[in-house]
């Protein structure tokens, strides 16, 4: 209890230090922020080696040499793709249409870091919320704490080194659920980038501040009959063995074209691949699911060795690799699901259409809108999957887990990954520093507003009223409405209203299609315009609209009314505020 309050109160003082920072760095210029960067990156670097063993010796995920190579990623390529972007002062200006864009700094970021890319990700946000000129604070997992706590304490100090408010990066040193749900939820946090489980991202949209969270990826890879089979088996070993298959990109299930099935298995054995029998497959799937079928989290960035072994069985030394039968997709189907671990479920499909359909089962299963890769040297087919799938990296001939985050493509380089709409995500892009700003817009005028012209005031009106019963002069105004909302091409003719009399309501000219009259009230005389004096109708006009009104106001004139005028609610408010009226005596 007194850890959660600890934390709780952290969060508070955290929140409230980093706000005081971005208050200061909201006014840095490009170079002062460029210098901030430099630091950040060069830090980075220069112990990549060094956060990645402990990141390995607190989480037990992944190995030391794959991890230096992720911070090394996220310090240099990060750095070096947001280098050049804009996002302090005007960063567009389109001369033709007269407009600017003005960067402006979104305020203090709250950043979920994960326990599967600790260090990794701390580079990596802390690198793109400066960029936009703001403040961060770390919410790390716990069980990934202290070296995610370490890697800020370098990247703050590095930064403060540079030039940059003390606070513009911090970490919380007590970490809680609840702590983390206070700072999300803190009146100073201006926006979420969270990273983490489910659980964790769906907090992070319901904490009632703009957030950027990612999905599960249980990505499939398709091999067609027209891949180059042993680069095919290269990309997905590289990409599930990297850093033991914990980044969320990497491939969890092959789905293979019939004509090369074969192909594939023995080339999947030459390069370091086991495949299962079905009785090794049973005890492999015990161990990937929970009694409650959840991932068992134990098998989490384990080496493909080790999970054998704790399974019940044995694989040959230096194994990359586990390969088990899928039969189906699901809950029942352990070996379908998102394993995060050096594991993969093999499918045999007919042809691309059946491993279109295959795939959209597997991204179903927790992986919708994540990632697909497919392997193949057919144009229409890679079209026809980019078309086609619910998911919005589609790689290419490539390792899906590092081709998605852009390291072997040309995607934004990113440990946030957006998995739009169908994953229930904000966006379906590579989280950038553009994500972490807002634009504001200079637009100078360029086309002046010309008055409409003013349809003259029908003086047939006050006749045809005089002349009508009091049945009639409703006839009349049934009509002219009508006439105004456009409802009838031609007036609907009462028998006793002759058709002279209507006519001269509506106004023709030989370059103009008909129009509408404004309204059915008696002529508005011009007067002087101090005071305005009302014009001497024989009666109250019958019916007021809202144009009779303006029309009134700028003619300098009032409209008599009566008991029986029917008035607009919009032609009464405005008359009524302007005097137009007179109430006939």
């Amino acid at each position: 209890m007194y850890k959660d309050l600890e934390s709780i109160q952290e969060a508070r003082d955290l929140a409230e230090a980093a706000h005081a920072a971005f208050l200061k760095f909201e006014h840095f210029n490009a170079e002062q922020v460029e210098k901030i960067l430099k630091a950040l990156s060069e830090t980075g670097i220069a112990h990549a080696a060094d956060l990645a063993k402990m990141a390995v010796d607190e989480t037990g995920y992944g190995n030391i040499e794959h991890k230096t190579l992720k911070n090394l990623f996220c310090a240099r390529e990060v750095y070096n793709a947001i280098q050049p972007m804009k996002t302090v002062g005007i960063v567009h200006e389109d001369a033709e249409k007269r407009i600017m864009e003005v960067a402006s700094p979104i305020g203090v970021i709250a950043a979920i870091i994960p326990s599967t890319n600790p260090t990794s990700t701390a580079i990596y946000k802390a690198l793109i919320a400066l960029k936009g000129r703001n403040a961060i604070v770390f919410s790390p997992h716990p069980s990934a704490a202290k070296c995610i706590l370490e890697t800020s304490r370098l990247m703050a100090d590095a930064a403060e080194r540079a030039g940059a408010p003390r606070g513009v990066i911090s970490c919380m040193t007590s970490s809680s659920l609840e702590g983390t749900d206070t700072l999300m939820k803190h009146p100073r946090t201006a926006l979420i980038l969270a990273t983490g489980g489910s659980a964790m991202v769906k907090a992070a949209y319901s904490a009632g501040k703009p957030a950027f969270g990612v999905g599960p990826g249980n990505v499939p890879t398709y091999i067609d009959r027209t891949a180059d089979v042993p680069k095919a088996v290269r990309d997905i070993l590289t990409g599930k063995t990297f850093d033991n298959g914990t980044l969320c990109s990497s491939e969890q299930s092959i789905v293979c074209d019939e004509p090369v099935k074969d192909a594939v298995l023995e080339e999947l054995r030459k390069q370091g691949a086991y495949l299962c029998s079905p009785a090794e497959k049973a005890l492999l799937e015990k161990v990937i699911q929970t009694p409650r079928r959840t991932l068992n989290t134990k098998i989490v960035g384990q080496s493909a060795e080790t999970i054998p072994k704790t399974a019940g069985f044995s694989v040959p030394d230096g194994t990359r690799a586990i390969i088990a039968h899928g039969g189906g997709v699901g809950i029942d189907y352990p070996i379908s699901m998102e394993k995060l671990s050096p594991l993969l479920g093999f499918f045999t499909v007919q042809d691309w259409r059946e491993g279109c359909e295959r795939c959209i089962e597997i991204l179903k299963f927790g992986g919708l809108g994540h990632t697909l890769s497919l392997h193949s040297r057919d144009e229409k087919v890679v079209r026809e999957f980019g078309l086609r799938k619910p998911a919005f990296r589609i790689c290419v001939n490539t390792p899906a887990a590092l081709g998605a985050v852009g390291y072997t493509t040309n995607l934004f380089p990113a440990m946030t990954l957006g998995c739009g709409a169908q994953g229930n995500n904000i966006t379906s892009d590579n989280i950038s520093p553009l994500h972490l700003i807002n634009l504001k817009r200079v637009a100078y005028g360029v086309r002046d507003v010309t008055a409409a012209p003013v349809m003259p005031v029908a003086r047939m009106m006050p006749a045809a009223v005089k002349s009508a019963k009091t049945s009639d002069t409703r006839t009349v105004v049934e009509n002219v409405v009508d006439q105004w909302l456009g409802n009838k091409s031609k007036p609907a003719i009462h028998d006793r209203v002759s058709v002279s009399e209507v006519k001269p309501m509506i106004r023709h000219t030989s370059n103009s299609p008909q129009q509408p009259p404004l309204s059915s009230y008696r002529d508005l005389q011009p007067s002087s315009p101090k005071p305005m004096v009302a014009a001497a109708p024989e009666k109250p006009v019958p019916f007021v609209c809202e144009d009779d009104v303006r029309t009134a106001i700028n003619g300098h004139a009032r409209i008599l009314i009566g008991k029986k005028t029917i008035i607009t609610p919009s032609a009464r408010d405005l008359g009524e505020g302007n005097q137009v009226f007179v109430i006939s005596e």
